[in-house]
């Protein structure tokens, strides 16, 4: 056993939340007459931040930063208001963290959602789990596939790279732990397919939460 810590995504990976996510996106729309989307098409627009989400449910014409802005505002009060009523962990997830605690194998997670609801879903679902980590999108900070937030909990464990892998549901997480130069590890329950997931270079795939401890 090599792997004293595990980095993971927390949208597709740890948590399914796409139905809540749907949900304050849709009554954002909805409530300015735009049209609304199916679950199939909030698989591709999460994985970026919730500005890229609001964005990618906008139609192309009605795009502009300042428009973007003011929805955004709309859908943070709607999804912080509903935030946990869809949203539970994947199957085989709270043994999985159970079994590294129990390991001693440290556990972080790096998410593009807003800080605040990452935080606020972690302590929800995983209250027990010692995190040595949880970060979210924060001001000034660049988002995945930027390797900064990985970078970030690599200095607070005082690990190498050799000593860590990153666990995604997406190509950007994909990319991220490459950018970062650590071990990923593609789930294939989340939002998106094994071919991104593949395409964007995937060391590992895995279909149970169980086999990531076989990687370790």
């Amino acid at each position: 056993m090599n792997k004293r810590l595990v980095i993971f995504d927390l949208d597709g990976t740890l948590l399914n939340t796409i139905g809540d996510l749907a949900a304050a996106t849709n009554a954002v729309m909805r409530a300015h007459g735009y049209p609304e989307h199916d679950l199939t098409a909030y698989r591709r627009f999460v994985g970026n931040g919730v500005s890229k989400l609001i964005e990618r449910a906008l139609p192309a014409e009605l795009r502009d930063p300042a428009h973007i802005k003011t929805l955004l505002q709309e859908f943070l009060v709607h999804y912080q208001a509903h935030i946990d009523e869809q949203t539970e962990p994947y199957d085989g997830i709270p043994e999985l963290l159970a079994e590294l605690t129990a390991r001693k194998i440290a556990t972080a997670v790096a998410s593009n959602k807003f800080h605040a609801g990452t935080v606020r879903l972690i302590a929800r679902f995983f209250p027990e789990i010692p995190f040595i980590a949880v970060l979210g999108q924060r001001e000034g900070i660049p988002i995945k596939p930027d390797p900064t937030v990985v970078q970030e909990i690599l200095r607070k464990a005082d690990l190498s790279t050799e000593a860590v892998l990153y666990v995604g549901d997406s190509g950007v997480d994909m990319q991220t732990a490459r950018n970062a130069a650590v071990e990923s590890v593609g789930v294939t329950w989340g939002f998106r397919s094994r071919e991104e997931l593949l395409e964007n270079g995937a060391c590992h795939l895995v279909s149970h939460p169980a086999e990531i401890v076989s990687l370790l």
